[in-house]
């Protein structure tokens, strides 16, 4: 079987789900197209261009299945995830090449459906489930160098933004038991794994009602001017719980999270508590924004107001010295006028954001907006004010990195650099990436001899330049991440 990837983390997790229900059904793994049997694309569904590439990828793969069909040797083709789910009729009658199409909770019956292929028949399984997390299944990493892993801990959405398709590609939100996640995570800091990030559509509403002893606690608070448009549910341990618990396991393992609602911080903020006392959780929060203009909040159905977004910045800010905040940004949203996305643009300028995920709106069949709202902003506006959103965006985040040039950056080093073998890459807390020499180095631990970092290691940086997207340093010495918090 080859496995290609499209799209968000959580595809590339899914992956991992995937390829670990076919190895345990006796399938091999390549990397090598041409030696296929099955070939599975796990796709995306978010943006009309993620679609695209998934039909041009076909287009591609309808030759080389011609071919194998003249050399009798049979090839599958599979189309896995959010597109599976949102276009499976279309997928199966366009041009008659696609044998199984599978949605984010069908992974378990992949096996199945081969086997109905191999006969020559279409097969099809998009159905959306309300319990399946995938608990049992230990998804096999495939990233690179394994330093870095992600662990999925809930799947689905009960938001319902308007702009969005995830509720309905992923269905309802459901959480992974806490003893499961734990079972991956020590398994990956067994396996030297020195970084995690806690997987989920929106992670910190998650709620794990596996247990009994669980069922009695009271729904929780949403942060002050927030609201949703579902019903707050009772009972379950909380995302603060499962935090709390992650970070105990490996003093040296950095845990971090991605993608929470600006909702689910509620004011007691148990988890900025816990965010700020443990020096292995990042000082690094994912804020998505989408607008800075109230007016259009409301449009997507967001549940606050620009005000309620940005007390919740300075609460955070307050309650985390330090920390560095990432956001996702829709320019060209149905009615968005030109004052509105100077709202947006007003909005980058006063959080000045590290990291951002800025992209020009896409209208989604299903959704909300679909149904009720008119994609009016024409594309050439939407793309000029994309532009500006990211050139702002820069501007900025150059701004918030230029203040670390001359301090030491705690980085985790993940390889070479892409641009030059003689030089590191790796992140620090603040997931920004960080470029510096390979060259030898102290040992903090207190050995004299000199060392090189390898991947996995921590080391002490101090920040000689910044841009944008990256910081340039020097190495100090090669430390560990507990050691390095006892110094600051």
């Amino acid at each position: 079987v080859y496995l290609e990837t499209y799209g968000c983390q959580m595809n590339v997790n899914d992956t991992e789900v995937a390829w670990a229900i076919l190895q345990k059904n006796g399938y091999a793994r390549t990397k090598e197209l041409d030696e296929a049997d099955v070939i599975l694309l796990v796709t995306c569904s978010v943006r009309e261009k993620a679609e695209q590439a998934i039909w041009n990828r076909l287009r591609h793969l309808k030759a080389l299945k011609a071919r194998r069909q003249q050399a009798r040797l049979p090839l599958r083709i599979g189309i896995l995830g959010c597109m599976a789910e949102r276009l499976k009729e279309e997928i199966l009658h366009r041009e008659k090449l696609v044998d199984i199409v599978a949605g984010p909770d069908a992974y378990r019956d992949l096996p199945r459906l081969l086997a109905v292929a191999e006969s020559g028949q279409q097969a099809a399984n998009v159905l959306l489930s309300l319990d399946e997390t995938y608990a049992d299944i230990l998804p096999v990493q495939t990233s690179a160098g394994g330093t870095t892993a992600f662990v999925s801990v809930m799947r689905g959405c009960d938001n319902m933004c308007s702009y969005c398709i995830v509720p309905f590609t992923r269905g309802r939100e459901r959480s992974r038991p806490i003893a499961s996640i734990l079972q991956e995570v020590r398994m990956l800091s067994d396996q030297g794994v020195k970084e995690v990030t806690l997987l989920g559509q929106n992670v910190n509403s998650f709620r794990d009602t596996s247990e009994v002893q669980f069922q009695s606690a009271a729904a929780p608070v949403l942060s002050r001017g927030f609201s949703t448009v579902y019903k707050a549910k009772p009972g379950g341990l909380r995302f603060a719980h499962l935090l709390d618990q992650v970070s105990r396991i490996d003093p040296e393992m950095r845990i971090r999270f991605t993608s929470p609602h600006p909702k689910d911080f509620p004011d007691e903020a148990s988890v900025l508590q816990l965010i700020q006392e443990r020096h292995n959780i990042c000082k690094q929060l994912h804020l998505p924004a989408q607008s800075g203009s109230t007016r259009v909040l409301e449009a997507m159905r967001r549940g606050y107001t620009r005000e309620a977004y940005l007390e919740l910045v300075h609460h955070v800010r307050e309650s985390i010295p330090g920390v560095r905040l990432s956001s996702d940004f829709i320019a060209g949203f149905c009615g968005e006028t030109e004052e509105d996305h100077q709202q947006t643009v007003s909005l980058l300028r006063e959080v000045r954001y590290n990291v951002g995920f800025l992209f020009a709106y896409s209208m989604r069949q299903k959704t909300r907006a679909y149904h009720r709202l008119e994609d009016d902003v024409p594309a050439d506006i939407k793309k000029r004010r994309l532009e500006e959103l990211i050139s702002v965006f820069r501007e900025e985040a150059a701004r918030a990195n230029e203040a670390m040039v001359g301090q030491s950056q705690l980085v985790l080093v993940e390889g070479p650099s892409k641009r030059s073998a003689s030089e590191l890459c790796g992140r620090n807390d603040g997931n920004i990436k960080v470029i510096f020499p390979d060259a030898e180095m102290e040992d903090a631990a207190g050995c004299k001899a000199l060392v090189r970092a390898q991947p996995g290691d921590y080391v002490l940086v101090k920040v000689t330049s910044a841009g944008s997207q990256t910081l340039k340093g020097v190495p100090l010495c090669r430390t560990s991440l507990s050691r390095s918090a006892a110094c600051h």
